[in-house]
C-alpha cells in the first residue's frame, strides 16, 4: 500500500511540476520533491530507510553541484587566449577538483551504505539520469 501511495505522490508531484508559477517554465521545489519521490519509489526506500538517506543524499548532492560549478567555471573563455601557465593551472585544478568530487563520492557510498543496501547504491548511481530524461519525454509529449 505504502508503494502505491509513493508511485501516486510521485504522479501528482510530476503533473505538478508543469504548473507555471510567477512566469517561470518550473517550481524548482516542486521538481526536486518529484525528483525524490522518484528514486525513493525506484530505490523501494522505507521510510525509515527514506528519513536516513536524504540528509546524506543532500549533503553530497550540494558538495558535488558546487564542484561541478567551479570545474564550468575553469573551462569558461576558453575561446579567448590564455597563457601557457594559466591553462596548465586551469588543467591541474580541473584534477584536483575531480579528485575531490571522487573523495566525496567515497564518503557518501560509506555514509549510505549504513542505511540502504549496496544493490540500492548500485541502482542510484543512474535514476538522476533517469529523471531527467523522464521530465524530458513527459513535456514532449505534453508539448505535441
Amino acid at each position: 500500500m505504502k508503494k502505491y501511495t509513493l508511485v501516486l505522490l510521485f504522479t501528482l508531484l510530476v503533473g505538478a511540476v508543469y504548473a507555471q508559477r510567477g512566469g517561470e517554465r518550473y517550481d524548482p521545489e516542486k521538481l526536486k520533491a518529484a525528483k525524490v519521490a522518484f528514486i525513493t519509489t525506484r530505490l523501494d526506500l522505507n521510510s525509515e530507510q527514506a528519513e536516513k538517506f536524504w540528509p546524506i543524499y543532500n549533503e553530497f548532492s550540494d558538495k558535488r553541484e558546487a564542484m561541478i560549478r567551479q570545474m564550468a567555471e575553469l573551462n569558461d573563455r576558453r575561446d579567448q587566449p590564455i597563457s601557457e601557465e594559466e591553462a596548465k593551472s586551469r588543467v591541474e585544478k580541473r584534477f584536483e577538483l575531480q579528485q575531490q568530487l571522487l573523495n566525496e563520492e567515497k564518503k557518501f557510498v560509506s555514509k549510505a551504505s549504513s542505511v540502504i543496501s549496496y544493490n540500492q547504491l548500485f541502482l542510484l548511481n543512474g535514476l538522476s539520469r533517469d529523471f531527467a530524461r523522464h521530465i524530458y519525454q513527459r513535456q514532449r509529449r505534453e508539448g505535441r
